[in-house]
C-alpha cells in the first residue's frame, strides 16, 4: 500500500522545519518525499493544512483494569484517534495495579485488540503502588514495559525508593517521578495564595513540588538512574531541573496542556472539571513552564487524561476527583501556546511527539524516511465550540466545555491506516 500526501504543510520536529511539501507512505512507514506520486500510490490532498508526526501522548489513564465504567481501551483509542493521538503510553494506576508481568501482559493483549492506535503501558515501580517493596522490574520488562512510575502516589519512604533506582539503573529501565512531597500535598485542592484563602479551599505551597524534585534529584545523583519527572508545574521547581541537567545527569521532564493553558483563577466558583493533580498554578508560574518549554528545559507536554464519572466530579470542590480527559483536546488546547505567539508547531510537535518518543526508545514522533506512518492532519486555525458530550470518551470531564477553541484535527494514520476522518 502507497500512500502519498500532496499539498500539505510539513511539520518537521525533528529538522525544526514548517514548510510546504509531499510526503510518501509505503507499507506503513515513511518513505520519505518524491516530486511525483509513486506508481501506484493513493494520492491524498492535504488542502495546505498542516501533517505532522502523530501525538506521543505519555502519562494517560485508561480504567482497564477495574475502571471500565470511565474509559475502555477502544473508547480511549477512538478519543485519541480523534484527538491526533497515535500513540498512548498508558500509566499503571488501575484497579489492580499493573505490578505483575501478568497483569502487564492481560492488557497489552486487551489493548492490542480493542484499540485503533497503538498503546504501550508503564508498569508500577513498587508493588501495589505503596511505595515499599519494589516490582519486578527486569520481568516487567521482558514483558513490555516502557517506564516504572508510582503516578501520583508519592512514596515517603526513600531508603526503599532508593533501592529501587538502584536496581532499575542496573537494568537501564526509566523511572518516572511526580515531584510532590507527600505530606503536604495530601489533601490539598488548590495551590496556595490569596484566591485558595478566600475560597477556603485546602491548599499547598508550589514548594512542596520542588521538596519533591529536590529528593528524587537527589537520589538520581546516587544511584545514576534514569530519571523523567512527569509534571513541571512550579517556577521554583526549574532552577533544580537546570542544575541536574547542566550536572550530566541522565534527566528529562514534562508538563500537562492544562498547566500550560489554565491558571488557578480558573477555578471559578468551584468548578470541579478544574481540580487536578497537581493543582492549577499562578499565572507566573504557568508562564514561566512556558519559557522553560520554548529553551528546551522542559522536554514533554502530556495531556494526562485522567477520566472520572459524574458522581466523582458532582461533589464539593475539596472531595471531588482530580483530573481531566484531554486525548481530544490536547491539540486545540496546544494550539493557544502556537496562536499566542509562545512556541512554533515543530516545538510543539517536538514535545508532543518527538521528544517523548525519543525518551522512551520507539520509533514514533518523526518524518524521517523508515520511521512509522503514524501521522495527524490537521488546520490550526479552524475554530470550534468545544462540547464534552461531543467527545468520545466514556468520561466527560474536560475544563474546556463551552470554551472557543482553535485547531481541528481532520485525519489521523496509524501505520499508514487511516484511523479517523474528520465528518463533514
Amino acid at each position: 500500500m502507497i500512500l502519498h500526501f500532496i499539498n500539505a504543510r510539513l511539520i518537521d520536529p525533528e529538522a525544526g522545519t514548517d514548510a510546504p511539501g509531499s510526503l510518501t507512505l509505503r507499507d506503513g512507514a515513511i518513505a520519505g518525499p518524491a516530486a511525483k506520486p509513486p506508481k501506484g500510490a493513493t494520492v491524498i490532498d492535504c488542502g495546505g493544512k498542516c501533517l505532522a508526526p502523530g501525538i506521543v501522548d505519555w502519562g494517560v489513564k485508561i480504567g482497564e483494569p477495574g475502571e471500565r465504567h470511565r474509559e475502555s481501551f477502544r473508547s480511549a483509542g477512538l478519543a485519541a484517534a480523534a484527538g491526533g493521538v497515535t500513540t498512548v503510553i498508558a500509566r499503571p494506576d488501575t484497579l489492580p495495579s499493573i505490578d505483575t508481568p501478568e497483569v502487564l501482559e492481560f492488557v497489552t493483549r486487551r489493548a492490542a485488540g480493542s484499540s485503533p492506535v497503538r498503546i504501550r503501558h508503564m508498569a508500577a515501580l513498587t508493588k501495589g503502588r505503596e511505595g515499599h517493596e519494589m516490582t519486578e522490574i527486569g520481568f516487567l520488562l521482558d514483558a513490555g514495559a516502557v517506564a516504572f512510575t508510582d503516578v501520583f502516589q508519592v512514596s515517603a519512604d526513600t531508603k526503599a525508593l532508593s533501592r529501587a533506582l538502584i536496581y532499575a539503573r542496573s537494568l537501564g529501565a526509566l523511572v518516572v517521578g511526580h515531584p510532590q512531597d507527600p505530606g503536604l500535598s495530601a489533601g490539598a485542592a488548590a495551590t496556595s495564595g490569596k484566591f485558595a484563602s478566600l475560597r477556603g479551599l485546602p491548599s499547598v505551597s508550589p514548594l512542596a513540588e520542588r521538596m519533591g524534585l529536590d529528593r528524587d534529584l537527589a537520589l538520581v545523583e546516587a544511584t545514576g538512574a534514569r530519571y523523567h519527572a512527569d509534571q513541571i508545574t512550579a517556577a521554583r521547581s526549574l532552577p533544580a531541573l537546570r542544575r541536574a541537567k547542566e550536572a550530566g545527569f541522565d534527566v528529562t521532564a514534562g508538563t500537562s496542556i492544562h498547566h500550560l493553558t489554565l491558571n488557578e483563577f480558573d477555578v471559578g466558583d468551584y468548578r470541579t472539571f478544574f481540580k487536578l493533580t497537581p493543582p492549577l498554578r499562578s499565572e507566573d508560574d504557568r508562564q514561566a513552564v512556558i519559557a522553560a518549554l520554548a529553551d528546551g528545559l522542559i522536554d514533554v507536554i502530556a495531556s494526562f487524561h485522567t477520566p472520572a464519572d459524574e458522581e466523582s466530579k458532582r461533589l464539593p470542590f475539596e472531595e471531588a476527583a482530580p483530573g481531566a480527559v484531554a486525548l481530544e483536546t490536547i491539540l486545540p488546547a496546544a494550539m493557544r501556546l502556537y496562536h499566542g505567539g509562545h512556541l512554533s508547531l515543530p516545538q510543539l510537535f517536538r514535545a508532543m511527539a518527538l521528544n517523548p518518543a525519543n525518551r522512551l526508545g520507539l520509533p514514533q514522533g518523526r518524518l524521517a524516511e523508515g520511521a512509522p506512518g503514524d501521522l495527524v492532519l490537521f488546520d490550526p486555525d479552524a475554530p470550534f465550540l468545544m462540547d464534552r458530550f461531543r467527545l468520545r470518551s466514556k468520561s466527560k470531564n474536560t475544563p474546556f466545555d463551552g470554551a472557543r477553541m482553535e485547531g481541528r484535527v481532520l485525519a489521523t494514520w496509524v501505520g499508514g491506516n487511516q484511523v479517523f476522518r474528520a465528518e463533514g
